[in-house]
């Protein structure tokens, strides 16, 4: 096939920057290479012969690709892809969080020769979540997929009902349909004023939303042994399509942090809340320390605080989470009591208390499955089995069993 210099063509490592693709603002490297490539029709890995690879791309333990996968570029490299992509490069670099972080693969080799190095995208600028393919059309002409850098507390879009999930998975989907859970939009908005709280008390709103969700994390584990609960497994059911059905351990994991997200909010709300870190330090009995008993009111406020006035004594039972730290570290402070080096910091959150991600708990369900665990050898069988055992009461069960089995196990 003949075609003039500078013309694109498919199999073309170079297309020249015929047509302008204008980066998506917080979208991988990776991403934005991807859609150049669809721009001139041709596939990524074409493309991607234009630099020098350092190393393999990185993939999933099943050997697909990672959606999540991000690309560094040295100088000639990033000079490269702007040409590719018609911008310039520091609208690139207004655009990328990764553009100008460089490898120490990248500084072997000639500078004057395009070069890349493969990373986890998370490991670079954070969670990654996928994009609104419908929000890309608008933009673009073209429902193409997008992946960018996205706190959690920035995964709705508004406009089009969406929950975006996490990029870094081994799963098929994009997003999650909220648009019948309008809480989880509402809960967006009001993040913003919880943030600004959060920095004027000089938390950091990243660190106030870790905790809230370490937090609400630890109560969906345990919902499922709470007979009043109600809400949660309505809203699991809307963002799964109107029935989670027989894959529910599945769903849990993919639709817990959209199900959980306007409590998230209302905890990071609560508990910036200066009445109640002073309730905290009235409740330990201030410089007179006491023990803890269900009818423990900070307990009980913060059940109100999420519309559920049912859940103080479940939460009073339950000692050393991150609310217990919460309230350890706010006490500790007060009395001056910690050891000499102690940080009495309320928003620091232990690793063995972060939550388990969605990749992280799939990869072990799709283990359990290749081995043969069935999911009563599991760690999780307890409150499964419990949770099962309310969805298939006898016909005519009655009280909050019953509402159980009508809300999790839908005909």
């Amino acid at each position: 096939m003949v075609h003039s210099p500078g013309q694109p063509h498919e199999g073309d490592p170079n297309p020249g920057g015929v047509f302008r693709t204008a980066p998506v603002t917080g979208e991988t490297t990776s991403s934005l290479i991807c859609r150049i490539a669809g721009r001139y029709g041709m596939e990524a890995k074409v493309l991607r012969s234009c630099w020098q690879w350092r190393n393999y791309p990185p993939g999933h333990d099943g050997g697909g690709a990672r959606a999540d996968a991000e690309v560094l570029l040295n100088t000639a490299g990033r000079q490269h892809l702007a040409g590719l992509c018609g911008v310039e490069e520091d609208v690139l670099a207004r655009a990328l969080p990764s553009w100008g972080q460089e490898d120490a693969k990248l500084s072997a080799g000639k500078h004057l020769v395009p070069a890349a190095a493969w990373r986890i995208g998370g490991a670079v600028a954070g969670p990654i979540a996928f994009g609104c393919r419908l929000c890309a059309a608008r933009r673009t002409g073209t429902a193409v997929r997008v992946v960018r850098y996205a706190p959690r507390w920035q995964r709705v879009c508004v406009r089009h009902g969406r929950w975006l999930l996490d990029a870094d998975a081994d799963q098929p989907l994009e997003y999650l349909d909220v648009r019948g859970v309008p809480e989880v939009a509402a809960a967006q908005r009001q993040w913003a004023g919880v943030a600004r709280r959060a920095a004027r008390a000089g938390a950091g709103p990243e660190r106030v939303f870790a905790l809230a969700h370490a937090v609400v994390a630890r109560w969906w584990e345990q919902a499922l042994h709470w007979e009043r609960e109600a809400v949660w497994p309505r809203r699991l059911h809307q963002v799964a399509g109107g029935n989670a059905g027989t894959e529910l351990e599945r769903w849990r994991i993919v639709g817990r942090d959209a199900v959980v997200f306007p409590e998230v909010v209302a905890v990071a709300d609560a508990l910036l809340d200066p009445a109640m870190a002073q309730l905290a330090w009235r409740v330990s009995g201030g410089t007179r320390p006491r023990a803890r008993g269900e009818g423990d009111p900070l307990c009980h406020r913060l059940g109100e605080r999420v519309d559920r006035d049912w859940l103080g004594p479940l939460v009073a039972a339950d000692y050393g989470g991150p609310l217990s730290g919460w309230r350890g570290a706010i006490v500790r402070a007060r009395r001056g009591s910690a050891p000499p080096g102690w940080r009495d910091d309320p928003w620091q959150l232990k690793r063995e208390q972060q939550p388990a991600t969605m990749a992280g708990q799939l990869r072990v369900m799709a283990a359990e499955a290749q081995a043969g665990v069935r999911p009563a050898a599991s760690g999780r069988s307890g409150p499964r089995r419990s949770w099962r055992r309310r969805a298939h009461r006898p016909a005519g069960a009655t009280g909050a069993s019953s509402r159980w089995r009508r809300l999790f196990r839908r005909t």
